[in-house]
């Protein structure tokens, strides 16, 4: 899947501006992309499947 068909990225919510550690999140369908703020170039883009991303997430929040 190409980096340009991934839509609506949005800065994660705990990205620290100050030290220039930005990630964002773009949608595609039935994947997840996170690239970093300061690299957006087409490419430079890893994907998940989306249900591999919402259990990234799960783990991280202690959801199960």
């Amino acid at each position: 899947m190409s980096s340009r068909t991934l839509t609506g990225w949005r800065k994660s919510s705990h990205s620290h501006f100050e030290e220039n550690a930005c990630v964002e999140i773009g949608t595609g369908p039935g994947v997840v992309g996170v690239r970093d703020t300061k690299h957006p170039a087409p490419g430079r883009v890893l994907v998940y499947s989306a249900d591999a991303f919402a259990a990234f997430l799960a783990r991280l929040t202690g959801e199960r």
